[in-house]
Order: structure tokens, then C-alpha cells, then sequence
């Protein structure tokens, strides 16, 4: 294969589409790519990642500088990460993730390699390569592992969903422009396009 070229979204999409019927992969097979290839394994299924594009880069930007700010000054104990930064919410070696950013606030889940366990709250900036999987199969791996809260920023639609997945009948659907609360942290507040 030739990694270089492997780098747009259709690419990608391509990639991952022929790949699907595979379900061998392990944590050796994310190990073993080489510098500058990402990808995840879920459920043994591998799934590259195209190279992020600007408004995908600017908003994670503008929630971590938000978030980050939030958690120094008002949740002590928590650390925030934005990808790549690996998360194994199920110690096996066929499931291994790279969400954008994610929040953990017990630190003994925080390991050199990255997180071991489920963290407190996720978010997913979606592209055309990564939506399928951000709103289907890792809003159900994030549900079932206890994730406490998850945001799927969405600029194609032009939307934020937040799930709080404690009680589901609070999920929500924002404008894109609009200021969005979280559950978890009482007083962040957020403009996901407020820079």
C-alpha cells in the first residue's frame, strides 16, 4: 500500500469500505503502521483516518482551548487530551480508539500509552470519512462502557448532538452557532464556532 497517497477523505472511505469484512485486527496492527498512519480498531475492525481538514482542526481547537480553561480552573483532578491520544475502553487487544478529545477525571485511568478505561465525557468532530462510525458504532461503544457524556460536533450538518447517556431523554440537538451546556460540568458553556 501506498501510504503517502493514503490521505483524503475518499481514500479513506474506500479503504475502510474494503476492509469491513475483516475483523482480525488487533492492537499489533496499530502498532505496526507506519509514522503518520492512524487508525482504530473496534470490535477487530480496522478504520483509518484521513488527514483532518481546517473548520475540522479549528473547532477542536476552539473546545479544547474552552475546555481546557473550564477544567484548570473549576475540576482539578480531570486532564483533558485531544487526539491522537489512545483510549482502550475495553482492555482486549481488539479494541483500541482515537477520539478528539476526551476528559478523564480519575487518574489512575491515565496511563503513558493513553487511557485505560472508560473517560468521563468525549467529544467527536465529525468529517466524511468518520461519521458513519462517530454516530453509529462509537455512540454505542461509549454508551455501553459508561461513558458519561458525548458531543458529536457535526459541521457538515451544521449541528451539535450531546448525548447524557445517565438519562437519554436529556440528549439534545444544537445549531452549530449555538451555546451548548454540558451536564457534566455545571457553568461550561461553549460556541463550538467561537474562536
Amino acid at each position: 500500500m501506498e501510504w503517502q497517497a493514503f490521505v483524503g477523505e475518499d481514500e479513506v472511505i474506500r479503504m475502510n469500505a474494503e476492509l469491513a469484512m475483516n475483523r482480525d485486527f488487533t492492537l499489533k496492527d496499530i502498532e505496526n503502521l507506519p509514522d503518520g498512519v492512524r487508525a482504530e480498531v473496534i470490535d477487530g475492525q480496522i478504520f483509518y483516518f484521513a488527514a483532518p481538514s481546517e473548520i475540522h482542526q479549528r473547532l477542536l481547537g476552539n473546545l479544547y482551548f474552552r475546555v481546557r480553561e473550564y477544567v484548570k480552573m473549576n475540576a482539578g483532578a480531570c486532564k483533558v487530551y485531544v487526539a491522537p491520544f489512545a483510549v482502550r475502553l475495553i482492555e482486549d487487544e481488539k479494541n483500541y480508539m482515537e477520539p478528539d478529545m476526551v476528559i478523564i477525571c480519575d487518574r489512575d485511568k491515565i496511563k503513558e500509552d493513553g487511557c485505560h478505561g472508560t473517560p468521563d465525557f468525549i467529544i467527536e468532530v465529525i468529517s466524511k470519512s468518520t461519521k458513519a462510525r462517530d454516530y453509529g458504532l462509537k455512540t454505542m461503544k461509549y454508551r455501553e462502557a459508561g461513558v458519561k457524556e458525548y458531543w458529536i460536533v457535526d459541521p457538515i450538518r451544521e449541528i451539535v448532538l450531546t448525548y447524557w447517556f445517565e438519562d437519554e431523554t436529556l440528549n439534545t440537538i444544537y445549531g452549530i452557532n449555538d451555546e451548548i451546556e454540558s451536564r457534566l460540568f455545571v457553568g461550561l458553556k461553549i460556541n463550538v464556532m467561537e474562536e
